[in-house]
């Protein structure tokens, strides 16, 4: 396992993110997290909804101090209680305090904004996360299912007030769903984010073990066609189905860290020889010719003027533009 930096924190997390979601069983969870350090996997990532999971990491994780943790807020801890949810003060506080005792640290390294809440002011939640970073209970902020102009503002007045950036972004990305390229993953490239995939092998669908996760019957034609390109490009590379698709989520951008959900240790093993894997250019055709994405306005407009003589004159072809990402 190589590591990468987080956004521009220095931070150094490896480059597959272990999902907990699905973790239950104590004994099994032990061996999980054993397979994933063996591995040189650091970074973790859970969240308060996840039924047990944090609680349940904090019952099993040993050498704390080793792994670089995330978790979240948002999502209420009462229903009863209209201020146990959102993105304000009152339940930042309180679920931050809920989070350090399941947890059994007196540290988050990653603490997210698990939705924007489109209540409160995103000046109001930036304050209250950096008070936190202050305090030493939070060392690095991410945010996740949120716009990007939202994000994009955020950063922009935590560098203009002096408070705690955004480092992380979290979207859902796969080979299916492709949306976080219109404008999540090339502003999280511009602030110099990274990117934790959730959802890398499509809920099963790019899995190669349809059944599992996923009922074939209920495929549409769309989820058929990339589930057989899958398999395919798997078979001519003699590869799991699942390496193919954690590839291709790591192919268009070194922010993108893939956040690998499991069950048991086995499938851990498994999915980790995804890192081993580049896929070629045929191979790329080959997957996104089977799920075709357009970028839709403005994206596709700006990239056909890129190149425009009627737009940049005569001398546009000629234009050196290496060392330039031209991205829309």
């Amino acid at each position: 396992m190589r590591y990468r930096l987080f956004g521009r924190t220095g931070l150094r997390v490896s480059e597959l993110v272990l999902g907990t979601m699905a973790l239950r069983d104590a004994d099994e969870y032990r061996r999980i997290l054993d397979v994933f350090a063996a591995a040189g996997g650091n970074f973790l990532d859970t969240a308060p909804m996840y039924g047990p999971g944090e609680e349940l990491l904090g019952s099993v994780l040993r050498d704390r101090d080793r792994f670089v943790i995330g978790t979240k807020y948002t999502p209420t801890r009462d229903p009863a209680d209209p201020n146990a949810a959102g993105n304000h003060r009152k339940n930042l506080m309180l679920s931050l305090e809920q989070s350090l005792r399941k947890l059994r640290t007196d540290y988050i390294d990653v603490y997210w904004v698990h939705v924007w809440d489109r209540l409160t002011p995103i000046e109001e939640t930036l304050r209250a996360l950096d008070d936190a970073v202050r305090s030493g209970k939070v060392l690095h902020l991410g945010i996740s299912d949120v716009p990007a102009w939202v994000v994009a503002r955020a950063n922009t007045v935590a560098e203009l007030r002096d408070r705690t950036r955004f480092a992380g972004l979290q979207v859902p990305y796969n080979l299916l769903w492709r949306d976080a390229e219109r404008e999540l993953i090339p502003m999280a490239e511009a602030f110099g984010m990274s990117v934790t995939a959730w959802g890398p092998l499509g809920q099963g669908v790019l899995s190669g073990r349809a059944g599992r996760r996923a009922d074939p019957g209920r495929f549409t034609e769309r989820q058929r066609a990339a589930a057989a390109a899958v398999d395919e490009v798997a078979a001519e590379l003699g590869v799991p189905a699942a390496h193919v698709a954690l590839a291709w989520t790591r192919h268009r951008s070194p922010a993108v860290l893939p956040i690998v959900g499991v069950s048991s240790a086995g499938q851990l093993t498994e999915n980790l020889g995804a890192v081993e894997l580049m896929l070629s250019d045929e191979a790329v055709e080959t997957l996104e010719a089977a799920a075709p994405f357009d970028l839709g306005f403005p994206g596709d407009f700006i990239a056909s003027c890129d190149t425009a003589p009627g737009i940049y004159g005569e001398q546009v072809s000629r234009v050196d533009t290496s060392g330039y990402t031209l991205r829309a």
